[in-house]
């Protein structure tokens, strides 16, 4: 059983290889951007930052996905701060996280190459303002997301023990 999160910033690749590790293991991919309730959408389409209030129905959905996927699943999921990645942990014991880290700058290019998301550039700042890198933290593998999915994706299944 492997249950896998794929985490970081608006624009570091959560689902991109988040379907590829998903595809690889043979596991469903959970797309966390799906669970976000349309106030959470339109409050960020506006602009707006999400409080720990705006995202607590959020995790408690992604929480009840990764419970629902006994079997093993990997989501995309921001998990900013280490309160939100531990209320996943409590859902899934035994999570494991992939950190795909990302320079700002970078992050507000990659945003801005999205039409029609919701999220917008300005929030990036946010973002980074936000994070808590879960470095030191138990079941944690940080990549460059700068790296070639391909490369990404190895590393992974790698760490994983199935590469």
């Amino acid at each position: 059983m492997a249950r896998l999160v794929v985490m970081g910033v608006s624009g570091c690749g959560k689902s991109s290889l988040g379907r590829a590790l998903a595809g690889a293991l043979g596991l469903p991919f959970v797309e966390g951007d799906d669970f976000h309730s349309a106030a959470n959408r339109l409050q960020m389409a506006a602009g707006t930052a999400l409080t720990d209030a705006d995202r607590a129905l959020w995790l408690e959905a992604l929480a009840g996905q990764l419970q629902q996927h006994v079997a093993g699943a990997v989501l995309s999921c921001s998990a900013l701060r280490r309160v939100y990645r531990e209320r996943l942990r409590a859902a899934a014991p035994g999570l494991c996280f992939v950190h795909l880290a990302l320079p700002e700058a970078e992050a507000e290019r990659r945003v801005a190459a999205r039409p029609g998301h919701f999220f917008k550039p300005g929030l990036v700042a946010s973002q980074f303002s936000t994070l808590e890198p879960p470095e030191g933290e138990p079941g944690v593998l940080t990549l460059p997301a700068t790296e070639p999915l391909p490369l990404l994706c190895s590393r992974t299944l790698a760490w994983l023990g199935r590469g």
